[in-house]
């Protein structure tokens, strides 16, 4: 590993141990030319997963839309960023495990919505408002009272049926 400081390539290690719950390695390094001490992370080279929109088009999987689109459903809601993080990651995950390389954006739109039920019902609404383009009040009304209807899931209750 390249010093930051001098750029020499030859650096012992100090300390390893676990960081972002197991998904990584935490390593602190010591420069053995100016003694200089910094901190590396090692983590599992992922697959890029690509996305295959409603259109036809495919675009690479971004994970910092899929959040942005969490955020701006549960804009003003008691639900943390780090939740909605944590969110993000699930589902990558669960997107990696079910799909080699390519994901239709569907699949992706139906797996936020059921994490967005169990999180909070205005973020629901809010991004199945966007996500089914309602084209009129009916509709969003339809959505609403079926709301009621559904029952919560936890994010560690599995579902036994899959349609």
């Amino acid at each position: 590993m390249r010093c930051p400081k001098c750029g020499n390539l030859e650096d012992k290690v100090i300390d390893s141990r676990s960081a972002k719950a197991g998904a990584a390695i935490r390593r602190r390094r010591e420069c053995l030319r100016c003694q200089h001490r910094f901190t590396t992370y090692e983590e599992v080279e992922r697959r890029d997963l690509r996305v295959l929109k409603r259109d036809g088009r495919h675009e690479p999987f971004d994970r910092q839309k899929l959040l942005s689109g969490l955020m701006k459903a549960c804009e003003k809601r008691p639900v943390s960023y780090e939740v909605l993080e944590k969110t993000v990651e699930e589902i990558y995950q669960e997107l990696e495990q079910a799909y080699d390389h390519e994901v239709p954006s569907s699949v992706i739109g139906i797996r936020v919505m059921e994490r967005l039920h169990s999180l909070d019902d205005i973020g629901y609404i809010r991004y199945a408002s966007v996500y089914r383009q309602f084209q009129d009040l009916g509709e969003f009304i339809h959505e609403i009272e079926s709301l009621g209807k559904k029952t919560k899931r936890s994010a560690q209750q599995p579902e036994l049926f899959t349609t």
